[in-house]
């Protein structure tokens, strides 16, 4: 476990043992630490301006990544051991992204995601997909890892919105869900793998199906977007977070009858969320809100 605290110095990370409390050893950098990943064998540390990689029980450097300025230390980690990527930010003037194998250590590939710069990023669970948002917010792009290629495009909106998180389903298989936080208050839910559904190719059958690139027209298709307005105040930062994805199939056909999901949203003003989420076949969404409070309250009531 790592952890800071605001009485340590922001150039300083600690790590505990979980279950002791104990702490087994500190780390210091020449500037503020700005973001923290690790899996089972690798600690990633984020600086304005670089990246380290380090071997997680030993905590030997195998690494160390120049990057432009990255004053809000964005990056996406994949915790696979078989595709274990970090992505970083590859430019200040465009969104383009840097993704490397960090088992191995070395650049895997470059990523030309966006005109704006990157604002959010995201990798599966399995380092398949990365998914990102520029600061315009209003495309949601999904590039496959392995050769670099664009998957799908979903448009957010039409306004622009500062994309506050964005996180895919844990499940290592499609279909998936892709959940996006944004200033707008609403909580976007985009579905993936769902491309064999009739329904879907009546559509890309049609005039505009015909003639627009298949990654194209899912920009132009709403039916794999879905839309939880107001779920938290606009303006207020927030992250949502797939939690829990399942299957529902047909036990004789094998065919696809739902996509059910629990999702947790945690906003910057203190309150928990947590969402049931069902999309069947016919692709319609229905959800239900489970619990909601606030954690600063629980945490003042459980102290006294």
């Amino acid at each position: 476990m790592m952890h800071m605290q605001p009485s340590l110095s922001p150039r300083r990370l600690c790590l505990f043992n979980t279950t002791t409390g104990a702490a087994l050893r500190e780390l210091n950098f020449l500037t503020s630490i700005l973001a923290v990943r690790m899996n089972r064998q690798r600690l990633i540390v984020i600086l304005q301006d670089k990246a380290y990689v380090y071997e997680i029980n030993s905590l030997t450097i195998l690494d160390t990544i120049d990057t432009v300025p990255n004053i809000k230390g964005l990056c996406a980690f994949s915790p696979c051991l078989d595709a274990c990527y970090l992505a970083l930010p590859a430019s200040t003037t465009k969104g383009s992204a840097l993704l490397y194998n960090v088992m191995d250590c070395h650049l895997h590939c470059e990523i030309e995601a966006h005109r704006s710069p990157l604002a959010a990023m995201v990798l599966s669970s399995n380092g398949m997909y990365i998914a990102t948002a520029s600061e315009q917010g209003t495309i949601i792009r999904v590039h496959l890892v392995s050769d670099a290629t664009k998957s799908y495009s979903f448009r957010r909106g039409t306004y622009p919105s500062t994309i506050f998180s964005l996180s895919f389903g844990p499940s290592k298989q499609l279909p998936d869900i892709l959940a996006a936080s944004s200033s707008s208050g609403s909580i976007h839910l985009f579905t993936l793998g769902f491309a064999s559904h009739p329904s879907r190719s009546k559509r890309s059958s049609g005039f505009l199906g015909s003639i627009i690139p298949g990654a194209v027209n899912d920009v132009l298709d709403p039916a794999y977007h879905h839309v939880l307005h107001n779920a938290v105040s606009a303006g207020v930062k927030s992250h949502a977070i797939i939690r829990k994805v399942e299957n529902v199939t047909n036990s004789s056909s094998s065919e696809l009858l739902a996509c059910r999901a629990i999702m947790s949203v945690i906003t910057y003003n203190g309150y928990f969320q947590e969402y049931n989420l069902s999309i069947d076949a016919q692709n319609e969404l229905s959800w239900s809100l489970v619990r909601e409070f606030n954690l600063l309250t629980a945490t003042m009531d459980k102290a006294s």
